[in-house]
């Protein structure tokens, strides 16, 4: 039996959480004498360097740089991030995120744009300016009100900023840091704060601060609140606490403090989550409870229920069905894969309850439900759009980059399909059910299996026909995914009258002819862009194809997805030949020497 303790452990850090953070954008800046036009060169590479910069805002150190494209042609673009230093590794995330889609929203043709928000800045540039220590621009903002004794008040902003000057620069890795200072007359607490980019010298982030800090006293006198915003550094100061704050003192002491209040709520919600859920699961007739009593789908692991904590969040729980012994080690392999995953295209495991005959799965709930759900039900698929398709191939071919090549250790899905991609409020795609995927180590590219576990129609013919999987099953699932999602068909039926054919020798037959606008779900009407809908059809061929070293690598399609029509795509060889799934066994032609259970057949 579980030990309750354990349960409250794991679940700490979805119990504890504060109200939903609001990431506020302060300034920022856009050149108007340097532009770009669209889709040039220019525009793909920045569309891919700000996919890698956010990407990169999961490493946990709060800064990265980097550059795209080549500067002897004129259109590589150079950028970086900076979390401010006292943010934790999820805000930091977040902040980055959105600082990504909106700077090109906020500057939207320029070649030199600077973003900055209260937890983070983003910039980018067409000149290289890593390692460099910038002056310009310079901005600033003040709270509105004014201070009595303004004069006192300057005094004490300027010694208490010069001590922190030097600490920050000495740092090696965060050059930040930050006081407080009681302002006795008004009794108040002054709260000040400085930072550098990590990539300049000491001596230059010292310049720069003091400069900031320069112009911070005189730009505007006797505010309560301001801060000075530049390239490689800035400066603020408030009457309120902005940031964390942990003294060296009492470090110790708080942090054992909080961990006490923290687990004497969790303790509390986990209860009072398990008494929910037991009343749910048990269909019981107390009608207020906080849990719907009628499942909100079936999977392979079992049925899923709708819950609301008493705060007021949403959750979904997954509940293994008794009767399932795969569910067990699926269940087993969903906790320890899952836990470790933080991907905003991945589904967050809130938390799992294992006691006695009960094991439940508590995940975020996704309001959109699954993706099968709004592509094949007659109803819902009206709701589609090219634009919303289009969102969803990029979010899944995100988390899969994530999985692949920025997850430690290397993760391959193993069931990817329209079912196991969920969707939030805004249509961004969340990859879920891990129970059959597999952790490949770093010096393994592939594996192979003795059970065949997936969906057919959605294996790679290695896998169906051999039980070799690697990274490239994963591609090749996607391509069946992407052809379902332009279509609006299912992979397993038969869509050519004359013979049995699923639906990639369906798409392969309009390829060659070169009618592929024919194949385009009739629902997306003309809400697409005719190139876009074509390169996205070519990018889902290369993946299925039935070689799995000609199928892109999921960075690749990354690539392919953000680059327009600027990256040229190889190609594409003919895919596997699909029998659909519904036709009987008699039917299908043979070899004497070959199983009626193989669907595919590799050409």
């Amino acid at each position: 039996m579980t030990k309750l303790f354990a349960i409250l452990i794991f679940m700490l850090s979805f119990f504890t959480l504060k109200t939903e953070s609001i990431i506020t954008i302060s300034r920022h800046y856009c050149s108007n004498s340097s532009t770009f036009t669209p889709k040039s060169t220019y525009e793909a590479n920045l569309n891919l360097l700000l996919y890698f910069l956010s990407s990169r805002a999961e490493s946990g150190y709060g800064y990265f740089n980097m550059s795209e494209g080549k500067p002897s042609n004129d259109d590589a673009v150079y950028g970086s991030f900076l979390c401010r230093g006292d943010v934790t590794e999820d805000m930091c995330i977040e902040c980055v995120t959105n600082a990504a889609v909106r700077i090109k929203e906020i500057c939207p043709m320029a070649k030199v744009s600077i973003l900055w928000f209260d937890e983070c800045m983003l910039q980018y540039s067409d000149c290289n300016f890593f390692s460099a220590t910038e002056k310009a621009p310079l901005l600033y903002e003040y709270d509105g009100e004014n201070i009595k004794e303004p004069t006192e008040l300057m005094k004490l902003l300027n010694k208490t900023m010069d001590q922190l000057i030097a600490p920050a620069a000495a740092r090696p890795d965060k050059k930040y840091a930050y006081i407080e200072a009681y302002f006795k007359s008004r009794r108040i607490t002054l709260y000040t704060f400085v930072q550098c980019r990590p990539d300049i010298l000491a001596a230059h982030c010292e310049d720069c601060l003091q400069n900031a800090t320069s112009n911070l006293l005189t730009i505007q006198t006797g505010k309560i609140g301001g801060r000075i915003l530049l390239p490689s550094c800035f400066v603020r100061f408030e009457t309120y606490p902005f940031y964390e704050i942990v003294s060296k003192g009492e470090k110790k002491r708080q942090s054992s403090s909080k961990l006490v209040i923290e687990i004497t709520s969790a303790t509390s919600a986990v209860m009072l989550l398990c008494v929910v859920l037991c009343f749910t699961l048990k269909r019981g007739k107390n009608k207020r409870n906080h849990v719907e009593k009628d499942p909100i789908g079936e999977g392979r692991f079992g049925p899923v229920y709708k819950g609301t904590l008493p705060c007021g969040r949403i959750f979904a729980a997954k509940r293994l069905s008794r009767s399932s012994q795969q569910g067990v080690q699926e269940f087993e392999n969903e906790v320890e894969l899952v836990a470790k995953l933080q991907q905003r295209n991945l589904v967050r495991l809130l938390g799992f309850v294992k006691e006695r005959e009960e094991t439940i799965l508590v995940c975020e709930y996704m309001s959109n439900g699954s993706l099968d759900q709004l592509l094949f039900d007659p109803q819902q698929s009206r709701l589609l759009h090219w634009l919303a398709c289009h969102k969803i191939m990029v979010g899944v071919v995100r988390g899969l980059h994530y999985l692949h090549d920025n997850s430690q250790p290397q993760i391959i899905h193993g069931d990817l399909k329209a079912s196991n991609i969920l969707l939030d409020d805004d249509m961004n795609p969340k990859i879920s059910n891990f129970g059959m995927a597999r952790i490949c180590a770093a010096e393994q590219m592939q594996g192979s299996t003795n059970t065949i576990v997936g969906t057919y129609g959605h294996m790679s013919p290695e896998y169906a026909t051999y039980r070799q999987f690697s990274v490239k099953s994963d591609v090749f699932s996607f391509g069946v995914l992407m052809l379902e999602i332009i279509t609006g068909k299912k992979s397993w039926c038969s869509y050519i009258s004359y013979r049995y054919a699923g639906l990639l020798d369906y798409v392969w037959q309009h390829w060659r002819t070169g009618a592929l606008l024919q194949i385009v779900d009739p629902i997306l009407n003309e809400s697409y862009s005719t190139n876009e809908v074509i390169r996205c059809i070519h990018i889902g061929l290369l993946c299925v194809q039935n070689n799995k070293e000609a199928r892109p690598t999921m960075e690749r399609v990354v690539v392919m997805l953000s680059g327009a029509d600027l990256v040229s795509l190889p190609m594409p060889k003919q895919p596997p030949f699909f029998i659909p799934s519904w036709i009987p066994s008699n039917n299908l032609k043979t070899n004497s020497n070959q199983s009626n259970e193989k669907l595919m057949v590799g050409r």
